[in-house]
C-alpha cells in the first residue's frame, strides 16, 4: 500500500536511495533528503510496508503568483500504477490559488502532463552539468568556473 505525505520531518536518507536515474553524476540520498527539505512544497509517496519512498515531487513558489515543478519520480518497480499521478495531482492541488505553474519536460512526456490539465509551452533553460549531484564541492567548483567564464566572456564588451 502506498500513502502519501507532505512533510520530511521524520524521514531519512536511506528511505531514499534509487532515484535519479540515468543521472551521470546523482545526488547522494543525503543530499536529497536536503533537496526535499528545502523544496517550497513536496508530496513523497511512501510504501507502508517498508518505509521507503517510492516516488516524489517538488515544487518551488514564491507564494503569491508563480510556481515552478523542477523534479518527478517513481522508482522503475512502481511505475504505470497511478503513483505519478497521484504525485501530480496533489502537488497541484497545493498550488492551485497560484497564477501559473510551470514545469520543462521531454517531449515523450508531454502526454502525461497534458492528461493531468497542463498546456504545451516553450521554455528555456541551462543545466550545469558540473553541479548535477548538488554537492558543497561541486558547486563551489562550478561558481568558480562560471564566475571565470562570465568574466571572460564579458571583458571584451565596451561599456
Amino acid at each position: 500500500m502506498i500513502r502519501y505525505v507532505n512533510a520530511t520531518d521524520s524521514l531519512t536518507s536511506l528511505q531514499l536511495t534509487g532515484f535519479f536515474e540515468g543521472w551521470p553524476t546523482p545526488p547522494s540520498p543525503e543530499r536529497h533528503l536536503i533537496l526535499l527539505r528545502k523544496s517550497d512544497e513536496i508530496v513523497l509517496a511512501v510504501e507502508s510496508a517498508s518505509e521507503k519512498v517510492v516516488g516524489f515531487i517538488t515544487a518551488i513558489t514564491d507564494g503569491v503568483l508563480c510556481a515552478y515543478i523542477p523534479l518527478l519520480e517513481v522508482l522503475p518497480p512502481f511505475r504505470r500504477q497511478g503513483i505519478g499521478k497521484e504525485l501530480v495531482r496533489r502537488m497541484l492541488r497545493s498550488l492551485e490559488g497560484l497564477y501559473m505553474v510551470d514545469l520543462l519536460c521531454d517531449p515523450q512526456l508531454r502526454e502525461f502532463y497534458a492528461s493531468l490539465g497542463m498546456n504545451p509551452a516553450t521554455g528555456m533553460m541551462i543545466r550545469n552539468y558540473r553541479v548535477q549531484s548538488g554537492s558543497k564541492e561541486q558547486r563551489a567548483r562550478g561558481k568558480q568556473q562560471g564566475n571565470a567564464t562570465r568574466k571572460t566572456a564579458h571583458s571584451g564588451l565596451q561599456e
